[in-house]
């Protein structure tokens, strides 16, 4: 599976699919009594490692006083009872910004990946690369830099998941939101430059444009 964007990234535009529009199933992991102090979260009892809890993460916590409340990016997993959050950041190499202190907090730990891993699927086959297109003789750890379909994941699982909700709720504006990001994946898919190493020696041998591919369905 090749993920080119994570569920930060989501929250970056979407901070409702981590809180009342979260998908049960989804879920790595979840309990209460967690406390917060700067940014260490720790909840004791559970087992995050086990979960597959990681950097990149979104984690929403609520506080029985209702001080703390909301979607949280989870910056490293420093063992299985503790995690350090962050006030969700423009750039992942900031200094991570601690939320309000609680304790006696209930916290759940949702994701999209599998929604990333067709995303990066499709993408990888619109632009003619492995594993969306098998045949190719380049993979997608020959892209010298994958930032550039970051957005384009993005909203390409927004999308799929806004597309899901309104299926089971027959709910008009979640299939708005749905063509709305489909449209804005086109465009960012369409201003992607794939710069792409051949000879394993980190020098670009081969540039792909977004907008001069073409998806080709069976």
């Amino acid at each position: 599976m090749v993920n080119f964007s994570n569920d930060v990234d989501i929250l970056k535009y979407e901070p409702v699919l981590f809180g009342e529009l979260y998908l049960p199933w989804q879920v790595r992991a979840a309990g209460n009594g967690g406390e917060l102090s700067g940014t260490t979260f720790t909840a004791s009892g559970a087992d995050f490692v086990s979960a597959q809890v990681s950097a990149g993460g979104v984690i929403y916590l609520l506080s029985a006083d209702g001080s703390l409340d909301g979607a949280y990016e989870i910056v490293s997993v420093d063992s299985a009872t503790q995690l350090s959050v962050s006030v969700i950041r423009a750039d992942s190499n900031e200094t991570a910004v601690a939320p309000p202190a609680a304790t006696e907090v209930s916290y759940r730990i949702s994701t999209f990946a599998p929604q990333a891993g067709e995303a990066g699927f499709r993408l990888t086959e619109y632009f003619g690369i492995k594993p969306g297109s098998p045949a190719s003789e380049i993979d997608a750890e020959d892209v010298l830099d994958t930032d550039v379909l970051r957005r384009a994941s993005a909203f390409a699982v927004i999308s799929n998941v806004y597309a899901m909700l309104a299926g089971k709720v027959k709910d008009e504006n979640f299939w708005k939101k749905s063509l709305h990001y489909q449209r804005l994946c086109e465009k960012a898919r369409e201003r992607c430059h794939l710069s792409i190493d051949t000879g394993s020696d980190g020098v670009s041998d081969i540039t792909r444009v977004g907008a001069s591919m073409k998806l080709v369905r069976d």
